[in-house]
């Protein structure tokens, strides 16, 4: 842990925030599989290629699928857990100019479209500050110009952390029954509550019914599952406590906008070309 939080203070403290009007660059498989939480004054950029990454922020725990972006403003603490060590992270740290888009002030999970894949890709040796009035830094700048225009949906790859430990030990017992069709009648009766007050303690604690919370929890899993590339789709969705694959795949589009099918025939280009 000590060399873990070594390489954290040096990388994150020490180097992305040394020149502020630089910015910053860093590439890497990740051989660590925790960094913990700490925070920049530049806002960042991080793209995922290989498999899923969490960053847990003070509220929230995203999940970072390979071939999208999570956008983390300035001063956001969080830590970065990749779920191998073998995840590809490509990071541009931006300094924050007066009068932004309201875009750069929120965190977001976004997809990659070829437009910004290609850019992205053009980055692929840099590391180090890109120091302004170089071509890589205006390359850079126009990366980030162009994340509101292109970046239009901001996908729910979330999950808020619980402040009531009673929900606590019932978003364990989801977590831990994925593979079965969990109905909220036997949450509630499983609990001792009725299902007015635990649709109340949802709704109050996590901003989001019983039902939002599962499917997203189910469809984070598929995920991972997906990326693992050891079992087919239909497979993937009884895991994850579907029984009908075309409902499974709708559910998918819904929460990432295309299907099951489609997001594993995607090639991991960046990831070819390190």
């Amino acid at each position: 842990m000590e060399q873990v939080r070594h390489k954290m203070d040096k990388y994150y403290i020490s180097e992305v925030d040394a020149d502020k009007k630089s910015i910053y660059c860093y590439h890497d498989v990740m051989g660590e599989l925790f960094i913990p939480t700490h925070k920049h004054d530049k806002a960042q950029m991080l793209y995922a290629e290989g498999d899923v990454v969490f960053v847990t922020t003070e509220t929230k725990t995203y999940f970072l699928p390979a071939r999208h972006f999570i956008w983390i403003p300035s001063g956001v603490e969080h830590s970065i857990q990749p779920k191998s060590e073998s995840v590809m992270m490509r990071n541009l740290y931006f300094p924050v100019e007066k009068d932004e888009n309201e875009f750069y002030k929120i965190e977001g999970i976004y997809p990659v479209n070829n437009l910004l894949l290609q850019m992205m890709l053009f980055t692929n040796r840099w590391n180090g500050h890109l120091k302004k009035g170089t071509p890589n830094f205006f390359i850079a700048k126009a990366i980030k110009a162009i994340l509101p225009q292109i970046s239009l949906t901001n996908l729910p790859l979330e999950l808020p952390l619980p402040k009531d430990p009673r929900l606590g030990k019932i978003l364990r017992y989801i977590e831990s029954n994925l593979g079965e069709t969990i109905l909220f009648a036997d949450v509630a009766h499983e609990f001792g509550y009725s299902e007015r007050s635990l649709y109340r303690l949802f709704q109050k604690d996590l901003k989001m019914s019983f039902i939002q919370y599962y499917t997203i929890r189910r469809i984070l899993k598929a995920i991972e599952l997906l990326l693992e590339r050891k079992l087919s789709i239909k497979e993937v969705a009884q895991e994850v406590g579907y029984n009908s694959v075309p409902t499974f795949s709708n559910t998918f589009f819904k929460i990432l906008g295309q299907r099951p099918s489609d997001y594993l025939n995607v090639e991991g280009i960046l990831e070819r070309t390190k």
